[in-house]
Order: structure tokens, then C-alpha cells, then sequence
């Protein structure tokens, strides 16, 4: 049996019918971007975040770079974020000419810290101007205490949400914390479209007005630019299908939850951390991470050996990777660094059956028993 890592080819079959429907229709009508099927999705969105306004953008790494120039961020101003996390979060910081600033992880959760941002803040707030929360994995931040924070220092705070569609922390959802959040619609992640796509969820109707004039050259009427804007819409059929998913959202988060229950009944007896909720969170698992030490990449080649796709996400920070490396020669982050050596990714995705889970299960007690 081969398990793939991620399949989601497997999520247009089950959906085949009605997503078949709704692109053709999309197609019929023929108006392809910024009309009915992304005004419908953006208001079905911001219900199921929790927030007042959602505006579709072309994908997660212009929603991160949107929420930034609509909260005034620019050239020169810092960011505070992590360098666990997709290079997509610090391009788009870069993209309008502000500076990233790294600060160190939770070993558990591995999010952004509210004790080392505290820790940053307390002594070089000058400049800063936003922070961006990453949700890895499927786990929200600690929002609360990162908010507090980053309050106590008048520093607005951007979600990135790209892992993390329907994760709660206190019975509020991914996006509706911060200022803005920011969503990919990438087609492995938790929501995924098939193409590119992103949002930006927010409760404040000043800022949801800016970034949809940014999304499309700065217009408030069309031809006319009030302010510098960029391309980066939603189009109709990505819409259409986001739509279809949507309705299965809380339905495939708690299948991820129970494959990783199995997880978790299977392996505890192992050698590894495995991941769970936060503290009065929920956890929708976007990836099965553990923490494996000294042995991860000889698992791995186990692994793949029997057919079992693994991924390390991250295997190098961002700030030890080459293009970035000279700039943040005098960064330290050991938790960090510490973790892209010892995590590997496990499948999980709503699909993906009782008897693969049990196979995957199977293999690492049979590596450990070696």
C-alpha cells in the first residue's frame, strides 16, 4: 500500500459532483473574477472565522503582505514573526520593504512565544510596527498572551492563518484575534482550493475597505487608483469550489482530529513527542508533526522505504537559509533550530483511511523495535 503525504486529488473525488456543478456554472455564466461567487464565498468565510468582513485575495503570501500595507506597515518598519514557518510569511514582509525580526518559539506548541516577544519587545520596540502570529500545524498561537503583549507595546497583530482554518483557542477561531488574519487556500491546506487562492478576514470595515482596494490597483472606482494597489483576486471558479468545501470544513477538521487520535493510541509508547490541543484550544491538525530526536531522518528513509510519504516542515529557518543567512549571521533561536532537526510530518488528511493510519502506525513501531 502506497500512502501518500497529502492527496488532494482525493478531496475532488469526494466532492466531484456538486464542484463539477458549480465550475461549470461559474463558466456558463461567464464572469470569472470579483462577481457573485466570490462575494458569496467571502460572506459564508467571514461567518465561519467569526469575523464582520473576508476579502478574497490570490493566495495566502499576498494575504499576509495585504494585511501588512492595510495596517500602514512599509519600508523600513520592523516585524516581529518566526522563522518556523514557510519563507511565504517573511516574503511578503519584504515585499513592501519592511525588515523582518526573528523571535524564538513555544518547544510544545512550536508558535510564536509570548515570552520571547515580551522579551524582544521590552528592549527594541522602537520601529516595530506589527507582529505576525503564525498558526503552525494546525495549532493556534496563544493568542491571548500574545496579544497582551503585543498590546502593551501598541504593536498591531497579523494572523497568519494558512494552517490553521477552524483551529480554536477559548472558542474563537483562526483569524478572529488580531487585527486582520491572513489565509491560504493553497489545495493541501485544511480549506483548499484547486489553484491558487487567500483571504483577509477582519472586524474592522476601515481596514477590509483598504485591502479590497489594494487587491486591485488601489481603485475605489474602477480606472482610477486612490492609493498603490497590486493585482491579487479570488477568481469565480477557486471561489465557486471554496464554496463546495466550506460546508465540509468542521467535518474533515474532526477527521484529521480522530486520525490523530489513532496516532497518538498507536505511538505513545514510542520515544517521540507527539502533538495535542493547546491550552483551551482545538487543534485541526493540518500536519501530524512529532518530534522524533536524533533519529528522524533514518525514520524517515524507513518510512519512505515502505511506501510512507513524510515531509519535515521546516528543515531549515529561515534565518540559517541562503538567502538569508549573512543578513541574520547573529541570529540564535535555539528552540528553533533544534526542533528542524528532530520533526518529521506524518499523512494525515480527512481521506486518508483507519487501515492506512494503522499501517503508518505499524511501520514506526516496527523501526523502533529494531
Amino acid at each position: 500500500m502506497t500512502i501518500p503525504i497529502a492527496d488532494p486529488g482525493a478531496s475532488y473525488r469526494r466532492f466531484a459532483e456538486e464542484i463539477d456543478a458549480a465550475v461549470l456554472s461559474v463558466l456558463k455564466r461567464g464572469w470569472y473574477i470579483l462577481g457573485s461567487e466570490c462575494e458569496k464565498f467571502e460572506r459564508a468565510f467571514a461567518d465561519y472565522c467569526g469575523v464582520a468582513h473576508a476579502v478574497g485575495v490570490a493566495n495566502g503570501t499576498d494575504a499576509v503582505e495585504l494585511a501588512l500595507r492595510a495596517l500602514g506597515v512599509s519600508h523600513g518598519d520592523k516585524v516581529v514573526t518566526v522563522a518556523n514557518t514557510a519563507v511565504a510569511t517573511v516574503a511578503a514582509i519584504e515585499r513592501i520593504g519592511a525588515c523582518p525580526v526573528f523571535v524564538d518559539v513555544d518547544p510544545f506548541s512550536q508558535t510564536l512565544s509570548p515570552e520571547t516577544l515580551q522579551n524582544y519587545l521590552r528592549t527594541n520596540s522602537a520601529g516595530v510596527k506589527a507582529v505576525v502570529a503564525v498558526h503552525l500545524f494546525g495549532s493556534l498561537c496563544d493568542m491571548p498572551s500574545v496579544l497582551e503583549v503585543a498590546e502593551r507595546y501598541g504593536v498591531r497583530v497579523v494572523e497568519d492563518c494558512a494552517q490553521a482554518h477552524g483551529a480554536e483557542v477559548s472558542g474563537r477561531r483562526a483569524g478572529s484575534w488580531g487585527a486582520v488574519g491572513a489565509f491560504s487556500f493553497y489545495p493541501t491546506k485544511n480549506l483548499g482550493a484547486f489553484g491558487d487562492g487567500g483571504a483577509v478576514v477582519t472586524y474592522d470595515p476601515v481596514l477590509a475597505e483598504r485591502v479590497r482596494m489594494l487587491r486591485q490597483y488601489g481603485w475605489r472606482q474602477r480606472y482610477v487608483s486612490d492609493i498603490v494597489g497590486l493585482n491579487s483576486r479570488l477568481d469565480e471558479i477557486q471561489a465557486a469550489i471554496l464554496a463546495v468545501k466550506l460546508k465540509a470544513l468542521d467535518e474533515d477538521n474532526m477527521r484529521r482530529r480522530a486520525i490523530a487520535e489513532r496516532y497518538r493510541a498507536e505511538l505513545q509508547a514510542l520515544p517521540v513527542v507527539l502533538p495535542g490541543d493547546p491550552p483551551g484550544g482545538k487543534h485541526v491538525y493540518h500536519q501530524y508533526v512529532m518530534q522524533c530526536g536524533g533519529q528522524r531522518d533514518e525514520l524517515g528513509r524507513y518510512l519512505r522505504q515502505h511506501e510512507i510519504g513524510t515531509a519535515v516542515l521546516y528543515p531549515m529557518p529561515i534565518h540559517q537559509q541562503p538567502a538569508y543567512a549573512e543578513r541574520f549571521a547573529d541570529v540564535s533561536l535555539p528552540v528553533t533550530e533544534e526542533l528542524s532537526r528532530t520533526i518529521l510530518c506524518l499523512p494525515i488528511y480527512p481521506e486518508l483511511t483507519d487501515e492506512a493510519v494503522d499501517s503508518v502506525a505499524e511501520a514506526i513501531n516496527r523501526f523502533y523495535a529494531k
